[in-house]
């Protein structure tokens, strides 16, 4: 086979996708109009698949910040933190995110993505284990990937197989990292996190969480699963995202372990990154104080959830397994009747994410869903109201 060869399957399926006019992956995005509303694709829109879930992008204070730092700083850093050095504002962050989680240990990255990377290819050595949940996100199994160790999955949330394989592991469990994420993205579930926790105690392994979609969505404080379910003391490293609730872009990780803050002199996906532009780390100090005081908009959160999830359900739509701010709504195995469903709605002035294997896990696509503290009760019900209309002309309503 020829070098290119390989994409010509590919090439093929993207064919066909713009042979039924419909490209859910080119998606143009011509107006923002509001942390709710956009022109996308010549098309009025509620957006209803952002994960922006405290609706603080068009936060006032947000933006001041980032425009003040834009005149003070510029645009961007043009290097990494190893060779151009540390911006001040960046070291206030990680000070900030060790206060927040009650943390001694804080690294700030330029993206979540790169924050997992980092975690994965440098802690687990050669004769370490990386036991993960199988349906982890595709940067944990990338970050899998870069690293020496062995890598072992296990049933996702599934607690009694995890006892199984660390029990398996016998004396090499202590060498083990586990990973889970507080809540998974495609589905809107939450891990057995308090459970999980035990068990990596009772076996002495290490516990990574990725709290990306859970940060500002889940504990009194915002924290995440591990503050909602009383677990924090049992985790060991502690990952997020700025791209979500906080309504920027970067990642970090907090920690007690002082090894984090050496992870700094060996991680490559941190030595050799270019540094978060002063603007999004100004932006994303004040979204942090926001989501800390904001018991309000989680408050609104889950209000807007529920209502889109129970008006979802009365209209018999396939759901995830739990109630969240994220909502998957199930549809079938047909990828040509699941773009017909995906594109009608975006018409409709409706816009979600379409998923489709291998993201999804299983074999089916759905349409994902996530809620915002910004939506409004009567964008709520319009949504719902197209979703229906929609719905029943593909037969996915029971009513």
């Amino acid at each position: 086979m020829k070098l290119l060869e390989k994409f010509q399957a590919l090439g093929q399926a993207r064919d066909q996708l713009k042979n039924l006019g419909v490209d859910p992956f080119n998606v143009v995005v011509e107006k923002i109009l509001s942390p709710t509303e956009a022109i996308v694709n010549g098309h009025r829109v509620i957006l209803a698949g952002t994960n922006n879930y405290l609706g603080l992008t068009f936060h006032p204070e947000c933006i001041a910040a980032a425009e003040k730092a834009l005149r003070e700083e510029g645009c961007g850093t043009t290097g990494s933190r190893m060779a151009n050095g540390n911006y001040a504002d960046h070291l206030a962050l990680e000070r900030e995110f060790a206060e927040f989680y009650r943390k001694p240990y804080s690294v700030v990255f330029s993206t979540g993505y790169l924050a997992n990377l980092a975690l994965l290819s440098t802690l687990p050595g050669a004769d370490d284990v990386i036991l993960l949940d199988a349906d982890c996100h595709a940067s944990i199994y990338d970050g899998c990937k870069m690293s020496p160790a062995e890598v072992i999955r296990f049933r996702h949330n599934d607690v009694d197989d995890l006892a199984k394989r660390l029990r398996r592991l016998k004396d090499r469990a202590q060498r083990t990292l586990v990973v889970v994420e507080g809540l998974y993205s495609m589905l809107g579930d939450t891990a057995p996190l308090k459970a999980i926790a035990e068990i990596k105690d009772e076996y002495g392994a290490c516990l990574m969480v990725d709290e990306a979609h859970s940060l500002g969505v889940l504990g009194e404080s915002g924290r995440g699963l591990a503050e909602a379910e009383g677990v924090e003391a049992l985790v060991d490293f502690t990952v997020g995202t700025f791209s979500k609730s906080l309504g920027a872009i970067g990642g970090y990780c907090v920690s007690p372990h002082r090894e984090l803050d050496i992870l700094r002199y060996t991680a490559r996906p941190y030595i050799f990154t270019a540094s978060s532009s002063p603007a999004q780390i100004a932006s994303t100090r004040v979204a942090l104080r926001l989501l800390r005081d904001g018991g309000e908009l989680r408050r609104r959160l889950w209000s807007n959830a529920e209502r889109f999830h129970q008006g979802l359900s009365s209209l018999g739509c396939q759901l995830g397994p739990q109630m969240s701010p994220v909502i998957p709504i199930l549809l079938s195995e047909s990828r040509e009747d699941s773009l017909l469903v995906w594109h009608e709605l975006l018409q409709n002035g409706v816009y979600v994410n379409l998923v489709m294997p291998p993201a999804t896990p299983d074999h089916r696509c759905l349409l994902r869903c996530s809620m915002s503290a910004a939506h409004t009760p009567e964008q709520i019900d319009q949504l719902l109201e197209t979703c229906a209309k929609v719905f029943a002309a593909h037969g996915l309503v029971s009513h």
